[in-house]
């Protein structure tokens, strides 16, 4: 799941003490112990430096982070065994006359420019 910036900064402001921005993030255990001590009102203090933090933080930064495997272009990277397998599909394609040579050269090069 793509993380958006946004979504976080309002979660952490709004839900932050029942750790509600730590589950989007996929931080799990953090999200647990917030919401198990949000009675002691500790854990609001804390999501709003997490607040902050996230505030200021670049989108950049975020997108390093949070989506680790995103382009600057909003797609992902896609793994050697993926691409391979995806170009070997397109090959099926192009011997059973479903595409031509042409679409066959052209989503092939794609593939190999998502690697």
């Amino acid at each position: 799941m793509v993380k958006d910036k946004t979504v976080a900064v309002v979660l952490a402001f709004f839900l932050g003490g029942f750790g509600a921005h730590k589950f989007y993030l996929g931080n799990n255990l953090a999200g647990v112990l917030y919401l198990l001590f949000s009675l002691t009102f500790i854990p609001s203090v804390i999501a709003f430096f997490d607040f902050l933090g996230l505030l200021l933080m670049s989108e950049p930064a975020f997108q390093a982070q949070y989506n680790p495997g995103m382009l600057q272009s909003g797609r992902f990277l896609r793994s050697a065994t993926d691409v391979t397998g995806a170009i070997a599909d397109l090959k099926k394609l192009y011997d059973m006359g479903a595409i031509t040579a042409e679409e066959y050269e052209e989503k092939r090069l794609k593939l190999l420019r998502d690697l």
